[in-house]
């Protein structure tokens, strides 16, 4: 029953930060055990999702050489995904074109919220652009852009900062079992493929950038805002700020008064390398001109104050597992599907873990 509470957390978390993603229809618990490390009690997800095709499923019959069973695999995508390129003159094109947009947004969804997938492989992306199969996933607490925490990941393949390029890497597995459609010549059949998946790296860094300048609460783009990002990013991981307080605590911030920067400056380990990075982000919030009340509310609109912290996620799984108490689960359900909103009661759920409390290995369960 632990990995299910994981995965019905996860999902409903993502869910409730506007994160495309399969959910979680029901849990039950089956009443016999399962032997783990030591028994555990047993349970089963209904899990709902758009589809359950991966590139894993396209995999599976390119490597059986069933060209004509990928044909099919890719109408039937086409009809329930993509209906649109299925009436282009290159639907196979448009097929691969849509997948590769479509995953770019989920990956820059993921970073932007601070989420670790855990386990990255083809089996585990969804043709349908939704979160997949949630096993050793985990959601950062002090930014660093290196980290992984599936027990598995020892060498981080999978980390915070390598998912755009696994997501990638992927994709280019499934344009290898698509080839035979998009061209009768191989060597030109690679090449279109190629210049399908050469749009992913702009249309990710893109859409990141978008969303963390919405974070910042900056309405506009404008030169120079991706160095903004950028600096603020490298001196949250120097500092060890967290990174769901630092951008929540920003939205509360005075636009021109640095007196009331206390709380957000608190989160680095040397809060003169915020200070310095403020003065930049006041001159550009002073260059849109937007009223202070406005820019707090849209920041607050996008800067959640809960996420499935992992400490959380462990709560809930250790009270379900010893004693199938579902009270800490339901308790967090509350909360994460309304993040963006002060829960009072619940106030110590937005507070990062204490030294005794964190959680840096985990595992997949199923």
């Amino acid at each position: 029953i632990g990995p299910v509470v994981r995965e019905y957390l996860g999902g409903e978390a993502l869910a409730g930060l506007g994160v495309p993603t399969t959910r979680a229809l029901a849990a039950v618990t089956t009443g016999q055990a399962v032997e783990r490390t030591r028994p555990e009690p047993g349970g089963v997800l209904t899990r709902v999702a758009r589809s359950h095709l991966r590139v894993g499923t396209f995999e599976y019959f390119h490597g059986r050489g069933d060209t004509e069973a990928v044909r099919l695999l890719a109408d039937y995508a086409l009809a329930r995904h993509y209906p649109a390129q299925a009436e282009s003159p290159a639907p196979y094109h448009g097929l691969l074109e849509a997948v590769t947009a479509a995953t770019a947004e989920l990956v820059a969804d993921w970073l932007n919220i601070g989420f670790i997938h855990g386990v990255m492989n083809t089996d585990n992306l969804s043709l349908a652009g939704e979160t997949l199969d949630f096993g050793p996933f985990g959601f950062l607490d002090a930014y660093d852009p290196h980290t992984a925490y599936s027990a598995i990941d020892v060498y981080g393949r999978y980390a915070y900062d390598q998912q755009p390029g696994i997501a990638q890497w992927n994709l280019a597995r499934l344009a290898e079992t698509l080839l035979p459609l998009l061209h009768r010549d191989p060597e030109i059949a690679a090449a279109q493929a190629q210049d399908i998946l050469g749009g992913f790296a702009p249309r990710f860094q893109g859409a990141f950038h978008d969303r963390l300048r919405r974070r910042l609460g900056l309405a506009e783009r404008r030169e120079g805002d991706a160095e903004l990002i950028g600096d603020l990013l490298q001196r949250m991981a120097a500092g060890g700020a967290d990174w769901t307080l630092t951008f929540r605590l920003l939205s509360d911030a005075d636009g021109a008064d640095p007196e009331r920067d206390g709380p957000v400056r608190a989160l680095f380990q040397d809060p003169a390398a915020f200070d310095a990075w403020a003065v930049q982000w006041r001159r550009r919030l002073a260059a849109e001109g937007r009223g202070d009340a406005e820019r707090r509310a849209a920041m607050r609109a996008v800067n959640p104050a809960y996420t499935l912290r992992n400490h959380l996620a462990q709560w809930a799984v250790d009270a379900a597992t010893r004693a199938l108490d579902f009270t800490p689960m339901e308790r967090l359900l509350k909360v994460l599907a309304d993040p963006f909103a002060e829960h009072p009661e619940e106030a110590e759920m937005a507070r990062p873990p204490g030294e005794g409390e964190r959680v840096r290995r985990t595992f997949c369960g199923t």
